[in-house]
């Protein structure tokens, strides 16, 4: 970390998520000279916390995995879930450049491979595949950091860690959470790896083997170090300097000061979204809204970005968007927890206060948030909701914090949780007294579920119909691996809110990542990057890793375009039979 400032450079980066990073580091090997500034105090920001995934179509690593894939599906794919929120020429930029980016990230010691049965998103539209397009960063080694540069990363969620303290990556993950053959060998492993792991277990808590998001932040954050490429922290960018027709640097403060550094080349904002900023939210998000629900760092993401390009015409777009996901509250804890997967295992639903059913509690988590939304607006008590299950789903599955009863029994539950983070019942009719829920509804929703869990079909939302619901399923569980009876007392209850990682509207920009103003022309000098930005998937969410696979493709294509050598189109056959959306850009 270095705590002095240039009075200029080639390229200002502000915000040091995967986006920021990556265009830091290709920036310096691409001959130019880079500033990092970042408004908290530590490197990462939501990227750090993620599951640090990445789609990417057509990666280097398919084939390998006897994975088949084309460029013509994949922009079909995208361009059909986009649903004419996102501009042909970007899909494109995005697909054609991400392979390419996914190999830099391995040439600068950020390693990825694939994950060949973790399905795209949305699996029955056309030019989806089963797997094999989401890649998972390999394991870092936090002792090339070091401890003190180590400390300089935001530390991940709780609920990423086994114990509190171990780190987990979405192979063994899904191994453990699936039952999978070996299961609880992977679990024994992890546990002796990090219990023998002297003598750094003498220095930190802190787990050695970084995965996921932490090994993404940690890996790029060390190829910035080898670089020498400045990084200030806790400097917040004030205002974008705009001089001779182009934004030429950036207003910061820095040690109680205000300083300007000038940009030659230009200005790459990779600074997050808006979710913490209850003002913008209420001008922009549907109701209710609460920044409290959000899963992102509390101190960020507060849209101060957006609202300095607005100031020099900038445009915006998606802004009534979010990268949605459940998220619970945990007593203490500074934010809230998403929860992605445990809703998948069989044994559990979630319902409103008419004890209703809504939605198929496996699908894609964006989809659940605004499923919220939706039979909230039509029936109410959907916002929040309760996710429901029984005493086997309690002693096999984990919750949000709860660990399987076998693990933690309800005698080790903390006091304060009770009636805070988890509710219980000896029976339906008892649970739904306590949660305020209808009684018969609720008893009728569990009933159905038993009926469904031994027929093998969900009758009403179709869960477990498709590939991506089966996922984190349990595989030992038939017919079908996401249902099973809610019958066996006492019964348990969590409190759910439409939540989300982010906020998925920003900057329009190009395919270059250069920020457009209302009449669709550049504003030179100006990049953007991330949650930053108008997403290029439009309101979607095509598969896991949508938003850092974006975030590093347009930071690797804006830096392209700011050492003068834009990268080029090389399919525009697949445009020709395709309609520009209408007044869109982003």
């Amino acid at each position: 970390m270095d705590t002095s400032l240039p009075a200029e450079v080639d390229l200002v980066v502000v915000g040091s998520g995967a986006g920021g990073l990556l265009a830091a580091v290709r920036a310096k090997d691409a001959g130019l000279s880079v500033l990092v500034v970042e408004k908290a105090a530590q490197v990462g920001g939501t990227s750090a916390l993620s599951g640090g995934d990445i789609w990417i179509p057509c990666n280097h690593n398919q084939a390998k995995a006897g994975v088949e894939d084309n460029l013509t599906d994949a922009f079909r794919y995208v361009r059909t879930a986009a649903r004419g929120m996102s501009s042909d020429e970007r899909i494109l930029a995005y697909l054609e450049t991400a392979p390419q980016m996914a190999e830099y990230l391995g040439a600068i010691g950020v390693g990825y491979r694939c994950v060949p049965l973790y399905a795209d998103y949305y699996p029955t539209l056309p030019g989806a595949r089963p797997g094999g397009r989401t890649m998972d960063p390999l394991g870092f080694n936090a002792a090339k950091l070091g401890l003190e540069a180590l400390g300089h990363v935001r530390p991940t969620n709780p609920g990423q860690l086994i114990m509190g303290r171990m780190n987990i990556n979405s192979f063994d993950a899904h191994t453990m959470l699936s039952k999978g053959r070996g299961s609880n060998w992977v679990l024994v492993k992890i546990m002796l790896r990090y219990a023998l792991d002297y003598p750094w277990r003498w220095k930190t808590k802190r787990d050695r083997r970084l995965t996921g998001g932490q090994a993404l932040v940690a890996g790029l954050y060390w190829a910035l170090r080898q670089r020498a490429i400045p990084l200030a922290l806790d400097t917040p960018m004030r205002e974008l300097v705009f001089d001779g027709g182009r934004v030429a640097g950036v207003v910061v403060e820095h040690g109680g000061t205000r300083r300007t550094i000038h940009a030659r080349r230009g200005v790459l904002l990779a600074a997050g979204g808006f979710e913490r900023n209850q003002a913008m939210r209420e001008q922009y998000l549907p109701k209710p809204t609460d920044a409290q629900w959000t899963a992102t760092p509390p101190e960020g993401n507060t849209g101060d970005a957006i609202r300095a390009a607005q100031a020099l015409g900038a445009a915006t777009a998606l802004m009534e968007h979010t990268w949605g996901a459940p998220t619970i509250q945990v007593p203490k804890e500074e934010k809230f927890r998403p929860v992605f997967v445990e809703r998948s295992m069989p044994g559990c639903m979630v319902v409103n206060a008419q004890g209703k059913r809504f939605l198929d509690e496996s699908g894609p988590y964006p989809e659940f948030q605004q499923a919220m939304f939706t039979d909230h607006a039509a029936h109410g008590g959907a916002i929040p909701a309760w996710i429901v299950f029984d005493a086997d789903f309690r002693a096999k599955y984990p919750m949000g914090p709860l660990m399987p009863a076998m693990a933690m029994p309800d005698t080790r539950i903390r006091k304060s949780w009770w009636n805070t983070l988890v509710w219980k019942g000896e029976t339906l009719a008892e649970l739904a007294a306590a949660i305020g829920v209808d009684a018969i509804g609720l008893a009728d929703s569990a009933a159905r579920m038993t009926g469904f869990a031994q027929t093998g079909t969900d009758e009403d939302f179709g869960r477990g119909g498709n590939v991506f619901d089966r996922y984190y399923g349990d595989v030992n569980v038939k017919p079908n691996p996401n249902l099973a009876p809610i019958a066996k007392g006492p019964f348990y209850a969590m409190k759910i809110w439409p939540g989300d990682i982010g906020t998925k509207g920003g900057l329009v920009t190009d395919r270059d990542g250069r920020v457009l103003d209302a009449t669709g022309r550049a504003i030179d000098g100006l990049y953007c990057t991330g949650n930053n930005s108008a997403s290029v998937m439009g309101p979607s969410y095509p598969g896991a890793g949508s938003t850092l696979g974006p975030a590093m493709t347009f930071a690797y294509r804006a830096v392209a375009h700011a050492t003068g050598q834009p990268l080029a189109l090389e399919h525009r056959d697949l445009l020709a039979h395709t309609a520009e959306p209408a007044g869109s850009h982003a």
